[in-house]
């Protein structure tokens, strides 16, 4: 399909059915993609895993540098014994990562909304026997219940109106996950702009101040939802935490000065920490 084409269909069919459209190609491209297992090194930890889609071989098929962020919070809470909750956790290489660092006497909650990747996500915790990383397949909320989702772009997205087709799905909330498996040391968060109702249902867990990590979707999906870079940095008080911020190319993070950065004017990376001060 050209790109002309695609874009006089997007123009005479009606939202709902072009969306249905681009779902039938993406599942398509899925169950025809031949899946494989690979071994690359990300941040200096060897892992197994299994490449599930297109999107997957095109992010995961290559060694990948230590991530900054991971890098920060190691000086900070990220510690063996620790506890994890990673939001958004695709299909858990990050997880993964993340579970290294805690060792096998900690914990990391992964938390995926869509399927597809939460079962490549189970996949890859048996290849690499995680047993400190616990894979559940549903989306985080306010509160826990059901809420409807949708599958764009390969992202599972909240869809408010139900206007797109969506399912409906089990969601947690941040403060049930906690009374679950127990207060977190660390949140890492990645929900395509559902951050700050993600955030909004761990009110009770913030006030234990655990180091934050959060992709802040400036202008790719934070505003559909309502909210805006202000109420991000609300849940994050000054006498509480200290903020720092890096782009998505991998800079290093540098503290947080002023909403009208550069820095924070598109999409950013967000690190939130306990002040040592205070603790």
């Amino acid at each position: 399909m050209t790109h002309h084409f695609k874009r006089v269909l997007k123009r005479i069919l009606p939202a709902r059915l072009w969306t249905r459209l681009r779902q039938i190609r993406a599942c398509y491209i899925k169950r025809t993609f031949r899946a494989r297992q690979v071994v690359h090194t990300y941040g200096g930890v060897p892992l197994n895993i299994y490449l599930a889609d297109p999107m997957s071989e095109a992010w995961y098929d290559y060694d990948w540098p230590e991530l900054p962020e991971i890098a920060f919070l190691r000086q900070h809470k990220l510690k063996p014994g620790a506890k994890v909750f990673n939001l958004g956790a695709h299909q858990c290489v990050v997880a993964l990562m993340l579970a290294k660092e805690v060792r096998v006497e900690g914990l990391v909650v992964a938390v995926e909304a869509d399927a597809h990747n939460a079962a490549a996500g189970l996949k890859n915790r048996n290849l690499n026997q995680a047993v400190q990383l616990r894979v559940i397949h549903a989306a985080v909320a306010e509160q826990s219940g059901k809420v409807v989702f949708n599958n764009l772009n390969g992202q599972m997205v909240y869809d408010r109106a139900g206007k797109w087709g969506g399912v409906e799905l089990q969601a947690f909330s941040i403060d049930d996950l906690a009374r679950k498996y127990g207060i977190p040391d660390v949140l890492f968060i990645d929900v395509e702009g559902y951050e700050c109702q993600a955030l909004e249902g761990g009110r009770e867990t913030l006030k234990h101040r655990p180091d934050c990590f959060v992709e802040v979707h400036v202008g790719a999906g934070l505003e559909y939802f309502g909210a805006s870079v202000e109420q991000v940095l609300s849940f994050f008080p000054k006498p509480d935490y200290d903020l720092f911020v890096s782009s998505p190319a991998g800079s290093e993070f540098s503290e947080f000065v002023h909403l009208r950065d550069d820095s924070v004017q598109s999409r950013f990376f967000l690190l939130a920490t306990a002040r040592k001060s205070d603790l």
